[in-house]
């Protein structure tokens, strides 16, 4: 049995994460803790409180004691907003803190996209512009080259766990590229577990959303390979990176 841990901010589309842990289909078991978030998170400065240490600690003794070997930290924004410096600082805290492997999503992002060997990304996010913006300077920053990166302005976590399938593809679909290897969704209240496989026929292209790669984030820092179609192409490859 691999237990992995994931702090997640507030109540919005963390159902996705035992829906994941069936689609894995192994001894795989998933442990969530909500943080507190203020009410609209889409500020920069809400961003940065929502993602501070005072917050991510106050949820690590739990995820221990359900004995997860891994923790992430299940939020992009709460961590692309400090920038890749503050970002690995936020996450050797949550380590320490939690006498575990640690990461986040913004990181989790990076990293899928090279093991699936996506040079070139677009982005999809349900946030402001400029909030936007700092995601693609972060992914940038780690190396993954932006095609093109949409906002769709500051929707509510509450609104945007509503998403249908159609919005959730048409968000997609707007910020898609022709040169663009693979579309990224970073919204963790974003439902997309029960959507990767036809989210991946309808754009014809590899998909990455919050919660899938924050749940394979997890299993790599414990070394664990899963091959599990119904949550797309990152789950189906033979690994490029391994660091």
């Amino acid at each position: 049995m691999t237990a992995l841990g994931f702090l997640h901010p507030g109540h919005s589309a963390e159902d996705d994460y035992p829906r994941i842990e069936q689609l894995l289909g192994s001894d795989i078991r998933l442990a969530v803790v909500h943080t507190d978030m203020d009410e609209d998170p889409h500020h920069v400065d809400a961003l940065l409180d929502m993602g501070s240490a005072r917050r991510l600690t106050a949820g690590v003794e739990e995820l221990r004691l359900s004995g997860a070997e891994a923790v992430v930290w299940a939020s992009a924004s709460g961590s692309f907003v400090y920038g890749v410096q503050g970002a690995h600082e936020q996450v050797r805290g949550l380590a320490m803190a939690a006498g575990l492997p640690a990461s986040s999503t913004s990181f989790a992002f990076a990293h899928a996209a090279r093991e699936i060997g996506a040079d070139r990304v677009a982005i999809g996010a349900a946030c402001p512009e400029d909030v936007a913006a700092l995601f693609a300077r972060f992914l940038t920053e780690t190396g993954t080259e932006v095609a093109a990166v949409r906002g769709s302005g500051a929707v509510t976590p509450a609104e945007l766990a509503g998403w249908d399938y159609d919005r959730v593809l048409a968000l997609a679909r707007e910020s898609d590229r022709p040169d663009a290897d693979a579309i990224l969704l970073p919204d963790t209240a974003l439902h997309t577990a029960s959507h990767l496989t036809a989210l991946e026929k309808d754009l014809a292209k590899p998909v990455l959303t919050a919660a899938q790669v924050t749940v394979w984030e997890a299993l790599r820092l414990t070394d664990r390979r899963v091959n599990a179609p119904d949550l797309g192409t990152l789950f189906t490859r033979e690994p490029i990176v391994q660091a």
